[in-house]
């Protein structure tokens, strides 16, 4: 029977770099897995739960967070960036995980997966990349904005766009544009030699598929898997895209 209990419970805290991180964890047996989530999600998401209901029934540790600024984490979202969020995740990693790890990330999570397997290489047996957003600010967000976009995020230090999601605008800060620059992973060969698996949309709105496809080229690991479908968009959550999710975690 898989316990829904730890979803209503709230969350366990750790003071982190940038003020408190929330966390659920559930202990088992290893290599565990990690959940890294996108750009403004939480970790009560439908890709998240579906993990932690994989690893109860397996018996495997799994640990999810909120970077600060997201979910039930402190601070505000406007007020971080790459590398602070790179910074939460690390400060978990290294507090609340043992030995071997498998890392599941999503999106934007992706580039903060990459950033945490270069640190911590030999803690990584591996990762799964959901719809990777790695240098998403400079190589996706920047090309997309209007001249008139740019001067307001120079002139003004922010930029107010319609949010996806939750009908709350989205704001993209000269902060994070600036720190994101600063941080790039997609420059060369990126030194992940643990397997990799990598699941993506190819009808992804948010992150064309070539993009992920020139992002494995960079990967050094021999051992990677792309999964390509046809139909999925960005969110790769219905239970076909679950049933590839549990599929990729346990060829690793």
């Amino acid at each position: 029977m898989v316990d829904n209990r730890m979803e209503n419970q709230p969350p366990d805290r750790i003071d982190g770099p940038h003020g408190q991180i929330a966390y659920r964890r559930r202990k088992g047996a290893g290599p565990g897995i990690v959940w890294l989530g996108g750009f403004r999600s939480d970790m009560l998401g439908t890709k998240a739960g579906f993990l932690d209901q994989w690893a109860q029934r397996r018996t495997r540790a799994f640990l999810r967070f909120d970077y600060s600024g997201h979910g039930e984490s402190s601070g505000r979202f406007e007020d971080g960036c790459i590398s602070e969020w790179a910074a939460d995740a690390l400060a978990a990693f290294d507090a609340l995980t043992d030995g071997a790890q498998i890392l599941v990330s999503s999106s934007m999570g992706a580039w903060v997966a990459a950033l945490l397997a270069i640190r911590r290489p030999e803690r990584i047996a591996g990762i799964v990349f959901i719809a990777p957003a790695p240098d998403f600010t400079e190589k996706l967000m920047w090309p997309s904005f209007t001249e008139e976009q740019r001067q307001t995020i120079e002139n003004e230090g922010r930029l107010e766009l319609p949010g996806d999601y939750d009908g709350e605008p989205e704001i993209i800060t000269k902060k994070l544009l600036d720190d994101g620059r600063c941080h790039l992973v997609m420059t060369g060969p990126i030194a992940i030699a643990c397997p990799v698996r990598i699941l993506q949309g190819m009808q992804d709105t948010s992150v064309p598929w070539r993009h992920a496809v020139e992002f494995a080229e960079l990967i050094a690991s021999d051992n990677i898997e792309i999964t390509l479908t046809k139909a999925g968009d960005h969110r790769l959550s219905t239970p076909t895209d679950l049933e590839r999710l549990a599929g990729a975690l346990e060829r690793i």
